[in-house]
């Protein structure tokens, strides 16, 4: 392992090369700091990233006239580069997309590590792709950052196989979550009277899961495999609510991919050792969820059809996020013995200006049979079960009353 200054790192890049860059929470900042310092050298060079709106800022296409940038998830920052073809969207689920990275070969793996309270190195607070990039990387560059204990249940960074490391002291950048408001709360009731005792629950990223996981707090032996774990269910941990005792699998264990919360959860997750971090191989493999009954998947959307068709990503005519995790999860509750799926979304957009119950969905992430439940505000759409006709008047049900006539008249002109 050859230490050296972060400014000197962007030599080892030449035109032609890949490069993997770990997104999140675990974004190797100064790296990428210093690689903007010296534009020049990402000149030829292929950037891949799942990054975090809000979090990953880089657009890396736009470093050099001749760069260009893979991801899989679009975020305000990428705007412009998606706009003039520099980078370029790539659809898949979570779960295929560790496959296609472990197929990939990177010329370098840029990424963060952190030292355990034992001293064991440790990967930092996202860990949902990078092994998958590792598996036939040239060459791996690590930020080691002394500045935040790494988590107990983080997997080790073998030493080994770090070619190149940076020592750094950049403190954690938090994830500041969304306002919950009265509707989220609205929603989140709703939801949490679907969830019974004994559950194993996943939730996303924002201000309605936030919610849904403080509705859960009077629930009792609440199970976690998700692909996150923030401060929220964090919560629900240290109450004793969630404890993951009934899961056959990874018993006693909450099982997440990524941190993405305050600094005070990334502190408290230094000392759990019931807290794995594990990849998306394995957060959103359907063989290992399968084995854990009560399976619920609560997830969100942009709009919802009126055959029960969601979309998660596109809006206005372009791509705003990306396919994500929420289909492995559907369709993994769809084999897990009493499991099933939700969408939990508020009825309206812009101000209540635009339904998300619509007649047709501009773009769908998720088949009409992958959905079991929608939610919003304004009630529960029971689908599972339902003939095309009845899923129809169900979610037409939970509509904002001030579109419902339009929904109507549009699902008799269909």
């Amino acid at each position: 392992m050859r230490e050296f200054a972060a400014t000197d790192w962007p030599r080892l890049l030449r035109p032609g090369m890949r490069v993997f860059v770990t997104g999140s929470g675990n974004e190797p900042a100064m790296l990428v700091d210093a690689l903007k310092g010296a534009p020049e050298c990402a000149a030829g060079v292929t950037f891949v990233q799942f990054p975090l709106a809000g979090v990953n800022q880089t657009d890396f296409s736009a470093l050099h006239p001749d760069a260009s940038m893979e991801t899989f998830f679009a975020t305000p920052a990428l705007r412009q580069g998606l706009a003039s073809g520099r980078v370029r969207f790539v659809p898949m689920q979570m779960r295929a997309i560790y496959d296609h990275l472990a197929r990939t070969s990177f010329d370098l793996v840029l990424t963060q590590a952190a030292y355990d309270r034992d001293g064991v190195l440790r990967m930092g607070p996202n860990v949902d792709f990078v092994g998958a990039a590792m598996t036939r990387a040239r060459a791996l560059v690590v930020e080691i950052n002394d500045a935040f204990l790494a988590p107990r249940g983080a997997p080790q960074l073998p030493v080994e196989r770090i070619e190149h490391a940076v020592r750094s002291s950049r403190p954690f950048a938090p994830y500041e979550t969304a306002v919950v408001d009265g509707v989220a709360r609205a929603i989140a009731r709703r939801v949490a009277d679907l969830v019974t005792d004994g559950d194993c629950v996943q939730t996303g990223i924002g201000a309605i899961p936030a919610a849904i996981l403080g509705a859960l707090a009077e629930k009792n032996d609440l199970g976690m495999h998700s692909g996150l774990i923030d401060d929220a269910g964090m919560r629900l941990i240290e109450r004793g609510v969630m404890t993951s005792a009934r899961k056959p699998v990874d018993t006693g264990m909450h099982v997440a991919g990524s941190v993405i919360g305050s600094r005070a959860l990334l502190d408290t997750l230094a000392d759990r050792s019931d807290v794995a971090l594990r990849g998306a191989n394995y957060t959103h493999e359907v063989s290992v969820i399968r084995q854990i009954p009560n399976f619920v998947s609560i997830n969100s959307a942009v709009e919802v059809d009126l055959h029960g068709q969601v979309n998660a990503e596109f809006a206005g005519g372009r791509q705003i996020s990306g396919t994500g995790g929420s289909v492995d999860f559907m369709r993994a509750a769809k084999v897990s013995r009493g499991g099933r799926s939700i969408v939990a979304m508020a009825a309206t957009a812009r101000g209540g200006a635009v339904s998300r119950v619509v007649t047709r969905v501009e773009l769908a992430t998720a088949l009409r049979t992958d959905v079991d439940t929608v939610v919003t505000e304004h009630g529960v759409a029971e689908l599972r079960d339902l003939d095309v006709e009845a899923r129809a008047q169900a979610l037409i049900d939970i509509a904002d009353p001030a579109f419902r006539d339009a929904l109507r008249a549009g699902w008799r002109a269909r």
